[in-house]
């Protein structure tokens, strides 16, 4: 989440004007993630979460996304639910931009990660999957194995200021990890998040309360879902691997749903995949990211080291 289109009250409150959501008491910008701007409403009937997209979501596939938070919700998954206005439209345009507004879920994100929220996390992720289910539309992925490449040419050599040397050496590693990579039916396939990171999960008491953000979900390997959550979740400091953490999360997912044995075999090469789509899109987030936004650049070196370990790792 980020800001990037600033809004004026009056504008917010005519868009407002055509819910059944009460008038609006207060909204600030929320400036945490990197891809659209988004706003936490209060009306007068509770809170909200106003979403403008802008940068690397398709227009066309804002339904698709919309239509599976409905879907997984429905399936009782404890996700944002899109709020539809009085003509039944969910999508809509504000500030020229196709714009959404979701329920707001309580609780909030963990900012130090320990063994037990792990495995709730392993848990939460196999449920989603399980909720996905019965959501036929397909949405590929467009930051899979094959976007890699592109996206690491279209940085040219910037990521060597850095750190010497790391367009080579991601560059040879994703040779690698590319005649890896499994075939699209070597393994179970479904809708998966594809960004479950920390700040994306909100815990009560322990326990997950909600799943946010949706909007890099897709159609690809279920396992490849849990190899982002082991880059995810399983480092301290963004640069030590522990092993009790990625423990939790794989207990905790097969408590729900037990990984066949294809996907254990798959795991150090989806782990690395992990790693590197999320060096490469940090990296070029920090190039391109405009210097006036109100958001956090993220440090793509943290990935360079997740994808060091996972490839001297012979299972996870």
């Amino acid at each position: 989440m980020a800001v990037y289109t600033e809004l004026a009250a009056e504008t917010l409150e005519a868009f407002l004007g055509t819910y059944e959501i009460g008038t609006l008491v207060s909204f600030h910008g929320i400036a945490e993630g990197v891809e659209n701007s988004n706003f936490l409403l209060r009306t007068t009937e509770g809170d909200f979460i106003l979403t403008l997209f802008e940068r690397r979501v398709n227009a066309a596939e804002l339904p698709w996304f919309l239509g599976l938070m409905q879907h997984l919700a429905g399936r009782g998954l404890n996700c944002p639910l899109p709020v539809s206005d009085r003509s039944g439209t969910a999508l809509r345009i504000l500030a020229d931009r196709p714009a959404a507004i979701t329920t707001f879920l309580p609780g909030v994100s963990a900012t130090q990660l320990d063994a037990g929220l792990c495995l709730e996390l392993g848990k939460a992720l196999a449920t989603l999957h399980l909720a996905g289910e019965g959501y036929e539309a397909v949405r590929p992925n467009a930051l899979s194995a094959s976007a890699w490449g592109p996206l690491l040419d279209s940085c040219g050599e910037s990521g060597d200021a850095l750190a010497p040397g790391l367009t080579a050496e991601v560059r040879a590693a994703l040779q690698k990890i590319e005649a890896a990579w499994p075939a699209v039916d070597e393994l179970p396939r479904g809708q998966i998040h594809a960004d479950l990171f920390p700040d994306n999960v909100f815990f009560q008491n322990g326990q997950v309360s909600g799943l946010i953000d949706f909007y890099f979900a897709c159609t690809d390997f279920l396992a490849y879902d849990l190899a982002i959550c082991l880059n995810a979740w399983c480092f301290r400091n963004e640069k030590t691997f522990e092993p009790s953490f990625a423990a939790a999360v794989l207990q905790g997912y097969q408590s729900i749903r037990p990984l066949c044995e294809a996907e254990k075999s798959a795991l150090p090469v989806l782990c690395q995949g992990a790693a590197i789509r999320f060096l490469l899109t940090r990296l070029y987030d920090w190039i391109n990211t405009p210097a006036d936004a109100l958001v956090t650049r993220k440090d793509p070196l943290a990935y360079l080291l997740r994808l060091r370990h996972f490839a001297d790792m012979k299972h996870v």
